[in-house]
């Protein structure tokens, strides 16, 4: 796209900016079916008037809104060009990086169509990319570190794009294998007193990784390359004791484990392998008086060399984006009434103290 012209009106403090469409690409691609990327744009930018005549685009408004504005369209023609489409979440989450930029509140190093472009995997006909920059940086993270803790609310794709990047490792052969893994907390992880086979015992609480693998690759050749031990999934507590090479290793849901247990897991590093470890701090399902390890862990291991936290937040949610609410919502409440998760801090869930 370019910026044919801009002009500034002193006494209105008012400017205005002409964009040209490039004639490759349809309008519909850059407005939406119905306008509906043009209205996101809208909603976004209230006091300023744009206007589509042709292939042209014109914003009229605060200088601020305008340069933003222009630099909406710049953006969502950089991802235009390599052959994604735009969606209303896309413009929503581009608008928000950008005003974020513009604000100070980040260092806008990368653009949001750095962002949305970055493929990670790409598996039955979908592409799993980053959509937020905190998510981008995450996944970069899981490049340059050995160790990896990705801590946010529910729905920020903490597990899902460590599972990506954990196949994407399998497929380059950076790795041999995968682990996953996540504390049976709800069993106390003494799986013996639950009915069944072992993988009978295990199967309810580690459902959601099979989930996402079942996403990212092949459904048949899942259970051939478990067999294999290509692919590992099993509870905490069958790690202990072991040195795990060559392999990728996910544990999930780690706020569930006792400082004990994130030790224990943290050891089992050995030679070639790799380590993400994910949880949200603020949903421990511990027994009333036990430390959460996700917790302890980041004040003794903060500044360790080759480990890195990536925190992520409402922002990042991914799933219904009622979803950030309600998480933002939840912490408004723990902040206004000094609770965490609704619960007085310093007490169980049951009010009684202990915890």
């Amino acid at each position: 796209m370019t910026q044919s012209s801009t002009a500034h009106t002193p006494a209105q403090e008012q400017a205005r900016a002409q964009l040209t469409v490039p004639a490759q690409h349809p309008m519909v691609t850059v407005l939406g079916s119905g306008d509906s990327l043009l209205r996101v744009i809208e909603k976004a930018f209230p006091a300023a008037d744009i206007h589509v005549r042709g292939n042209e685009i014109s914003a009229v408004g605060d200088p601020k809104d305008v340069a933003l504005i222009a630099r909406v369209f710049d953006e969502m023609m950089l991802v235009l060009r390599t052959g994604q489409p735009m969606t209303e979440d896309a413009v929503e989450r581009s608008i928000a990086m950008l005003k974020a930029s513009d604000n100070g509140e980040s260092d806008g190093q990368e653009t949001p169509a750095e962002v949305l472009t970055q493929n990670i995997l790409s598996s039955r006909g979908r592409t799993i990319r980053p959509k937020t920059l905190n998510q981008k940086r995450y996944v970069d993270a899981i490049d340059k570190h050995t160790i990896v803790f990705g801590i946010g609310p529910a729905g920020t794709g903490k597990t899902y794009l460590a599972m990506a990047k954990a196949v994407q490792a399998l497929q380059s052969k950076q790795v041999n294998r995968i682990i996953l893994t996540r504390p049976a907390v709800e069993a106390g992880e003494r799986l013996g007193f639950l009915p069944g086979t072992l993988y009978e015992k295990i199967d309810p609480y580690l459902r959601p990784l099979y989930d996402a693998l079942h996403d990212m690759l092949d459904p048949d050749s899942i259970p051939r390359l478990m067999a294999a031990g290509t692919i590992e999934v099993a509870p905490l507590a069958y790690m202990r004791g072991r040195t795990l090479n060559d392999a990728f290793i996910i544990l999930d849901e780690a706020q569930n484990t006792s400082p004990e247990q994130m030790k224990m897991f943290l050891t089992r590093l050995g030679f070639e392998s790799k380590i993400v470890i994910t949880g949200d701090v603020t949903q421990v399902d511990l027994p009333d008086g036990t430390k959460s390890g996700l917790r302890q862990v980041q004040d003794i291991l903060d500044g360790v060399e080759d480990v890195h936290f990536s925190r992520l937040s409402s922002q990042d949610v991914v799933r219904h984006r009622l979803v950030g609410r309600i998480v933002d919502a939840y912490e408004k409440y723990d902040t206004t009434h000094g609770t965490e998760n609704g619960a007085h801090k310093g007490r169980g869930k049951s009010g009684h103290k202990g915890k």
